[in-house]
């Protein structure tokens, strides 16, 4: 590690500026295309080749205009301002640079746009599952690792090396999915990670989990390339499944390509030494902080291998928010998922946010800022209250509710509902609190089921919770078949293998058949539970209400016009017969209902019996 560090310090000091040779190439231009119609006329071009910024350019194309050609301290970039007017067609633009007697052309396609379903966003109706591709199922062997890339490796044995899973086999199991109740699939970042094995820990590690991008326009051929992930993309939609994609604005792979040779030093945050994110979200929103606190939070390098880009320099802002557009309109994503939302420069995700919502008006985006509480939460989402810095973020990841069911609620020995309620009860932070995305568990977390002591009745109350309240629900792959472990010794403890995704796996968990009793019981509670929220308007759109708990029990309902449904819980010890009374707000002139999960019917509504550990979601009747 201290190698790597020295390293960096070296490397990102000064920018090495290349030999003045007499040759010149252009060896790169991103974004790789462009397409007619877009509402934004504006586009910027990185050209990079050695001495690519010391040509002149000129482009002569109807339709298009270079507006001006901005050189950096390195020679071998250039970046060119096009505008292209609605009335160019499209076809191939040629970019002509000129040096002495020497002149180069690069060809540059301008696209039709395909009319394919993209940017359709996520929201309330939809139930998202979360996958590590990875992990999830290999479909295609041969891509499993190749030598002319930096990780050379694959071995199924290796827990810290890649597996061979890919978007091939994540395709293959989209009707599963389907089936499960899901709505929309989120993979890990599918992006080039053409990163070495780093050591933490005294372990060599891989980068599986995608994190660390060393090329945003080339997904990575273990997963099976750009085409690869348009065809993903479009059997998803084909199947009815909306596409979430992980974006990292925050950093990226210390074998980046423009971070072996970078355009400027002011490409990066520098520090005299090497210097860590603190971690710490505190000094964000502390009116009373210091200014080298909220520095190091923001600036400081979330570890040694991701080197932390400076999205206030405008080069590198307008790359960033072009490629989430090119990614958008190319591959046809949905939603955006992005990590490490609160390290990013707030301003710089305000510029991305919208320049994607005003290209595709319905998407949705979701950040990862994990904090503690509803305050600290608020400040990266739409929200109401008087911070110095407002948020166009429409939506968040939920750590508060996520933290109140997992570790307060159903943690170990907790039988308590009310960190769930207590949660839910400052909402009126939120301009929206029905755009956040709500977990049980996720790639960094330990998984849900072996926080809450592998109890199987404490499942299904937080699951009931999870697809009945406020919110986008996101589930982690394998959580239905009750996959469990702690990170502790190791991230890839809760990142194991799907079981059946693989070739050669003994067990084939994606079948009923290759699932025990209790697998397939956990199985067939979240498909009916999800199946029930997506047919049915009221669990996902209609109002909510819910009571303060009393003595283990918690009871909340979703209504609206045509439909009310309540959910009961106790979380307590032993059975309890809920006089609902206190509920006649809600309850008034309802005499019967239907139990969601078993069907059965209920005719007298005046006490409803609890057993202990237990959910109930009552469709109500007159």
């Amino acid at each position: 590690m201290k190698r790597i560090i020295f390293f960096l310090v070296t490397l990102l000091s000064t920018v090495v500026l290349p030999t003045f040779a007499q040759t010149v190439q252009i060896q790169r231009v991103n974004p790789t295309n462009w397409w007619i119609g877009m509402k934004n006329p504006n586009i910027q071009l990185l050209v990079y080749g050695p001495n690519a910024g010391t040509l002149t350019y000129t482009i002569s194309y109807a339709g298009v205009k270079l507006v001006k050609a901005h050189t950096v301290e390195n020679p071998n970039y250039a970046f060119l301002d096009l505008t292209i007017s609605p009335t160019a067609k499209p076809g191939t633009i040629q970019l002509v640079g000129k040096r002495g007697n020497q002149t180069i052309t690069q060809p540059y396609d301008l696209k039709a746009r395909d009319g394919l379903p993209k940017g359709q966003g996520v929201t309330s109706a939809d139930f998202i599952y979360l996958a590590m591709p990875d992990r999830f199922a290999n479909g295609d062997p041969t891509n499993d690792k190749f030598a002319d890339m930096a990780d050379p490796n694959a071995d199924r044995t290796n827990p810290f090396y890649r597996h061979g899973g890919d978007l091939m086999g994540g395709a293959q199991h989209l009707d599963y999915l389907k089936d499960l109740g899901a709505t929309a699939i989120w993979f890990t970042p599918v992006l080039e990670n053409n990163q070495p094995l780093t050591n933490e820990g005294g372990v060599m590690r891989s980068a599986y989990h995608g994190y660390g991008f060393t090329d945003q326009y080339a997904v990575d051929k273990r997963f099976g390339g750009n085409e690869a992930y348009k065809s993903f993309v479009k059997k998803a939609h084909a199947t009815g499944l909306k596409v979430v994609q992980d974006a990292v604005y925050n950093h990226v792979g210390i074998n980046h390509w423009f971070i072996k040779d970078m355009p400027s030093k002011d490409w990066v945050h520098q520090w005299p030494t090497y210097t860590n994110t603190s971690y710490k979200q505190q000094p964000i929103t502390d009116p009373h902080a210091s200014e080298i606190d909220r520095n190091v939070t923001v600036n400081g390098w979330f570890v040694p291998f991701l080197p932390d880009l400076n999205q206030n320099n405008p080069y590198l802002a307008n790359f960033l928010i072009q490629h989430a557009i090119w990614t958008v309109e190319n591959f046809g994503i949905d939603a955006w998922r992005v990590d490490t939302y609160l390290y990013n420069d707030m301003p710089f995700m305000n510029r991305c946010n919208q320049a994607l919502m005003d290209e595709y008006p319905k998407i949705h985006i979701f950040g990862e800022s994990s904090v503690n509480n509803v305050v600290d939460q608020s400040y990266y989402v739409r929200n109401k209250i008087d911070f110095p810095f407002k948020s166009n973020q429409p939506g968040g990841l939920d750590f508060v509710v996520y933290n109140a069911i997992t570790n307060n609620a159903l943690k170990q020995k907790n039988n308590d509902a009310f960190p769930l309620y207590e949660t839910l009860a400052q909402d009126v932070v939120y301009q929206d609190p029905t755009k956040l995305v709500t977990f049980l568990d996720n790639h960094d977390t330990d998984r849900y089921l072996s926080v809450i002591g592998d109890d199987f009745e404490k499942y299904k109350i937080g699951l009931t919770w999870l697809l009945t309240t406020r919110g986008i629900p996101s589930m982690y792959y394998g959580t239905e078949i009750l996959m469990k472990n702690f990170k502790d010794p190791s991230d890839a403890e809760v990142r194991r293998d799907f079981p059946g995704g693989f070739p050669g796996d003994k067990e084939n968990k994606f079948e009923a058949a290759g699932r025990n009793d209790r697998e397939n019981e956990a199985f067939q509670f979240v498909r009916k539970l999800a199946t029930y929220r997506r047919d049915n308007p009221v669990m996902h759109s209609g109002k909510l209400m819910q009571y303060l708990p009393q003595e283990g029990i918690y009871v909340y309902f979703r209504y609206d016009g045509s439909k009310t449904v309540m959910i009961a819980t106790n979380t307590s010890d032993k059975e309890v017969s809920c006089d609902t009374t206190r509920f006649a707000e809600r309850m008034k002139g309802f005499t019967s209902a239907r139990n969601v999960l078993t069907d059965a019917t209920l005719t007298d509504l005046k006490l409803v019996k609890l057993p202990a550990k237990t959910a109930l979601v009552l469709e109500l009747g007159k």
